[in-house]
């Protein structure tokens, strides 16, 4: 398996990039995030996942880690291949795919070309619950949580909130204020329970 290529972008499209490691020039399908992130880099490193089907071995690459996991979660529905999963990737970001699935929110959800109202339906079905148990991984902007985000749901939990609760206010305190301190966001979110 590959997990990352790090080399220099030879070529670079909002669909596809081909990336020198080395010499030997590995090409890679990429969502539009992923162009959006390394546009204007001349080197970087994608984490990787090769797509293995019948007909064709395909490498997909993502900026951010977070991004791969979404892409993954998503081509385990059934019904949902790694196209329509690029797809949704290029038309969402990470936590709005996220809060869209944890919030049953179909027709967001179908607004994505290639989505319709069942696959939308069946994708919030299998993945609800799976989300909401990793909700911090697809916070804010699609990156992971830093650990004052993670320490902060934590100590509102110890403090007797349950966590989806506590991760929803902690949420809704980074979203409008992210460069905040650990003690900050804690009370900003005891604030708004």
């Amino acid at each position: 398996m590959i997990a990352f290529l790090k080399g220099r972008f030879a070529v670079k499209t909002p669909a596809y990039v081909v990336i020198d490691v080395n010499g030997v020039g590995y090409g890679v399908q990429i969502s539009l995030t992923t162009y959006s992130a390394i546009a204007e880099k001349e080197t970087g490193l994608l984490h990787t996942y090769l797509h293995i089907t019948e007909n064709a071995q395909v490498l997909f690459g993502f900026a951010e880690e977070a991004e791969k996991e979404m892409f993954l979660q998503l081509i385990s529905v059934s019904g949902v291949g790694a196209a329509t999963a690029r797809m949704m990737l290029s038309g969402m970001k990470i936590n709005e795919i996220a809060n869209a699935i944890v919030a049953g929110n179909v027709s967001q959800l179908s607004l994505i070309k290639g989505i319709g109202k069942k696959t939308a339906e069946r994708i919030i079905v299998e993945l609800k619950d799976k989300l909401q148990k990793h909700t911090t991984s697809f916070v804010h902007d699609g990156a992971a949580t830093t650990s004052a985000n993670t320490d902060a749901v934590d100590a509102l939990m110890a403090l007797g909130i349950a966590k989806n609760v506590a991760e929803q206010a902690v949420k809704k305190v980074i979203v409008s204020n992210p460069s905040l301190s650990l003690e900050n966001i804690i009370k900003l979110a005891l604030k708004n329970l």
